[in-house]
């Protein structure tokens, strides 16, 4: 049976992809920082207390895999804040960039000896990383993180491509959650239906493009 690790887990588009692969017979192992009662009753393998920042839980998530083979690896864990002209911490900015651009990095080098020829490494991105699609500014953090996100994803899939591993960088939508105050144009369940197409599509021709979860080529 096939194995998907999920970070992210516990709510949003993490729980809808949860919900997803479960129901689609995979092997789900859900990893989060405290689970919610919505993913406990899934009854799915679930990894809690992992803070995908901190270098020795990767490890200690690694330890606790053991030998599991991972056929798909989906970096979903993210945070969005909202810096403009007026206000722009740099602490705000530095933690947007150690969620959403080097702990996706460091997570699937940390996990790389469980992935295998035909696994598949998705960076959940955004398209507010676009260059040429930013036609409104502000949200400084969150832009940079995920460009620097999208960046580190072209790398993998150029490294991992004699491996015999592909890598996806996907857009969800704008969709219903916590992170933008359940505002949003689509669904959970929804984005993870389309998102898990975009897994499927998924090869080593079309390893390291931009894609949005409706099958949309993204630009940079």
């Amino acid at each position: 049976m096939s194995h998907v690790l999920i970070t992210g887990a516990n709510r949003g588009i993490g729980l809808a992809l949860c919900k997803h692969y479960k129901k689609a017979g995979y092997q789900v192992i859900a990893v989060c920082r405290t689970p919610s009662d919505e993913l406990k009753a899934l009854a799915v393998n679930i990894i809690q207390g992992i803070d995908v920042t901190d270098a020795s839980q990767l490890l200690s998530l690694k330890a606790q895999l053991g030998d599991t083979p991972i056929d798909i690896l989906i970096n979903n864990a993210g945070v969005l804040t909202r810096e403009n002209l007026q206000h722009a911490p740099a602490d705000d900015i530095t933690r947007q960039f150690q969620i959403n651009a080097l702990a996706p990095l460091q997570l699937t080098l940390a996990l790389l000896p469980l992935l295998n020829k035909g696994s598949k490494v998705i960076m959940i991105t955004s398209r507010m990383g676009s260059m040429t699609d930013n036609g409104s500014g502000g949200y400084y953090g969150y832009r940079m993180s995920k460009a620097a996100l999208n960046a580190a994803g072209v790398s993998l899939a150029r490294d991992l491509n004699a491996q015999g591993i592909a890598v996806a960088l996907l857009h969800p939508g704008f969709v219903q959650t916590e992170m933008v105050g359940n505002q949003g144009d689509i669904s959970a369940d929804t984005a993870a239906e389309r998102l898990a197409k975009r897994v499927d599509d998924l090869s080593l021709s079309s390893s390291g493009q931009f894609k949005h979860s409706n099958g949309d080529d993204l630009p940079w």
